[in-house]
């Protein structure tokens, strides 16, 4: 079993940026590749990053175009998402999550979710 926890979000003016963490206890972290989703009101879980147990390699949703960065520093059980140029569309709760099997983008490829973070972006 894992216990994930988001902290770091906020209220933010569109242009800023905000740094979400995610910190894990139980099983070893750094034996799962991790992921950052997002949710807003009446649409399904949204994939934004993936990456691997180590570290080494990222991959990103499209629509980010670069502005979000993903993370992890495995010996502070924490995984972070730097979200840079935030705008208004951006305002939904964050999650995080570890990779089972499957598809890096696919929801259904996660077992363990943390509770969220709210992020606001206003215009």
């Amino acid at each position: 079993q894992v216990h994930l926890a988001e902290s770091g979000g906020g209220l933010v003016q569109a242009g800023g940026s905000l740094r979400l963490s995610c910190a894990a206890s139980g099983r070893s972290f750094s034996g799962y590749a991790m992921g950052w989703f997002r949710r807003t009101p009446g649409k399904e879980r949204e994939f934004l990053a993936y990456i691997t147990f180590q570290g080494d390699r990222a991959y990103y949703a499209d629509s980010l175009k670069g502005r979000f960065t993903i993370s992890r520093d495995n010996s502070k059980n924490t995984l972070y998402l730097q979200m840079d140029s935030l705008k208004p569309e951006d305002t939904a709760v964050y999650y995080c999550a570890t990779f089972f099997s499957g598809h890096y983008y696919h929801e259904g490829s996660y077992d363990y979710w943390g509770q969220g973070t709210q992020v606001t972006v206003s215009s």
